[in-house]
């Protein structure tokens, strides 16, 4: 990746907005801040965001991209099969930058105000569904699998959010991983 201060505006407010609204908080993160941070004009702000609300959706856009994509190379890296999960979860929650699923913090932050992030949180978790779908062989009950092993990673990443390690709700999804594959 390039650094900051070589990308276009848009990008360098998008990429500041998306490493501070993940770190603090949309509430908590002013546009002020965004734009003090990526360093430009507020017009040019307003110009590619008239306003907080578009970026919040550029935000979760630019966020479901680069998470699903990390997903399925993590899950390459660890495997490619189910048992990928807990180590490709591993990776992430280890990671200093990890401060859990900014979809599901994000409804938390705003479903009441701005209500179309519970939508964009649904196709992002669908398609989190999808990635694993090519790591559980087929079943009459593979959908429930898959559905299954979704609601497991999200408790997993909640988890790991509040806990002081992420073992216990690693070592959680194995088992569930294993119950599941029987």
């Amino acid at each position: 990746m390039q650094p900051i201060k070589k990308l276009p505006a848009r990008d360098r407010i998008l990429t500041t907005a998306h490493d501070l609204f993940y770190r603090n908080g949309i509430r908590a993160t002013g546009i002020d801040r965004i734009i003090a941070e990526s360093g430009v004009a507020k017009v040019t702000f307003y110009r590619h965001f008239p306003s907080k609300n578009d970026l919040i959706r550029a935000f979760l856009e630019y966020r479901h991209q680069r998470w699903i994509s990390w997903f399925k190379g993590a899950l390459e890296r660890h495997g490619q099969d189910v048992h990928a999960i807990v180590p490709a979860l591993a990776e992430w929650f280890h990671s200093e930058q990890f401060r859990g699923c900014a979809f599901i913090n994000s409804v938390g932050e705003l479903a009441n105000e701005l209500p179309e992030v519970c939508e964009i949180t649904r196709h992002h978790k669908q398609q989190m569904v999808q990635v694993l779908s090519e790591f559980v062989p087929p079943s009459t009950q593979r959908d429930d699998l898959l559905n299954a092993l979704a609601v497991a990673i999200d408790g997993a990443i909640i988890h790991a959010q509040y806990d002081t390690t992420p073992e216990e709700a690693l070592k959680a999804v194995d088992h569930i991983i294993a119950a599941l594959m029987q």
